[in-house]
């Protein structure tokens, strides 16, 4: 596939939404622990739809790749150097990399299928974090108030099935969202919901940005209503005692190699 072959959404997307991306998307500890013991011992990593380098191993020599300028340009003094280009078109060596990393992107990927082959045909192991959308379209806010962000999620957020189907045999493991997660994507504040009456938060999440505005402001709200009487305290009042929930959010991990 050739580079004018691909659309540009993300790059796009990313270059509205980047702007004070890292200051509401900031690594929560317990998962950069999971992603970097996934990593395991890794000699060499490519970081594939890197963005700011949230979870990048600082440890194993790394190299990243990232299509959006504003999201190249807020990743912090010290983090490993980042090439400009797509998951579709790797311009590596097979087996170039012991490890290829993907967090949070592969929604993203204007062409999955030819993503994941790079992916794999690049490193000889793959570690993967995704979202399952059959979870994430029961949470309290995409069912109460914004169904159109499932409806628009699910559109682009490829299956469990489906990204495991391509990815071959590969483990996939649970990773829980605790209720003071410092990662600002959208399921993250199930327990502090009037995060999501910040506009910044909002603005920081491609969920909120991929889905109407007009829907959005409705939904928030309605959301802003029921938080003011109390209605949403009192419908979600078990979720208050939940130290974490399983808010679909999956690690997947298997070797690579194009076969």
């Amino acid at each position: 596939m050739t580079t004018e072959a691909l659309k540009a959404p993300v790059t796009d997307l990313y270059d509205r939404i980047g702007i004070g991306y890292s200051s509401v998307r900031r690594p929560d500890p317990r998962w950069a622990a999971a992603i970097r013991d996934a990593v395991g011992d890794a000699r060499s990593v490519i970081n594939v739809g890197a963005g700011a380098g949230s979870y990048e191993p600082r440890d194993v020599p790394l190299l990243a790749v990232e299509p959006s300028a504003a999201m190249r340009a807020q990743r912090p003094a010290g983090a490993a150097p980042c090439l400009t280009g797509r998951a579709e078109e790797l311009p590596f060596d097979d087996a170039q990399f012991d490890v290829a990393l993907a967090v949070l992107t592969v929604h993203h990927w204007t062409d999955l299928a030819a993503g994941i082959a790079e992916l794999r045909r690049v490193a000889g192991r793959f570690v993967v974090v995704t979202y399952d959308m059959a979870v994430q379209r029961e949470f309290w806010l995409t069912r109460e108030y914004l169904p159109e962000i499932a409806a628009a999620e699910e559109s682009r957020v490829p299956s469990l099935p489906r990204l495991t189907g391509l990815l071959g045999e590969c483990e996939v493991r649970q990773l829980p969202v605790w209720h003071d997660f410092t990662d600002g994507f959208m399921t993250a504040f199930w327990r502090r919901p009037h995060a999501y009456l910040d506009p910044v938060r909002r603005r920081s999440c491609s969920a909120f940005a991929l889905t109407d505005p007009a829907a959005v402001e409705r939904g928030v709200g309605r959301l802003a209503a029921d938080l003011e009487s109390g209605a949403w305290e009192r419908g979600h009042a078990g979720l208050l005692e939940l130290d974490h929930i399983d808010a679909g959010f999956r690690l997947i991990t298997g070797a690579g190699g194009e076969g």
